[in-house]
């Protein structure tokens, strides 16, 4: 059963998030599970000794510069809109 449209109006029955955005966000979802991953460890195995190892660069600057890179690319997979079919 085909909707008729009137003038200027859109045909918005279809699913929000195109092939293309989900891939947008598959892929930022990657990238924030392995910020995580990078941001782990550094812990001492004795609780009386402390370990500087939990200052290194890795979980102090590029584990959080990669899930923020992950969450802005799940929010392009969101708004990114679908090409529109040229006729």
């Amino acid at each position: 059963m085909e909707k008729k449209l009137q003038e200027g109006q859109t045909d918005r029955s279809g699913f929000p998030v195109t092939v293309t955005g989900f891939k947008w966000m598959i892929a930022g979802v990657v990238l924030v599970i392995v910020g995580f991953v990078l941001m782990s460890g550094g812990g001492s195995d004795d609780p009386n000794v402390f370990s500087e190892d939990i200052f290194s660069f890795r979980r102090i600057t590029l584990a959080p510069i990669v899930v923020i890179t992950g969450f802005a690319l799940v929010g392009v997979g969101i708004m990114c809109r679908p090409r529109k079919k040229k006729d």
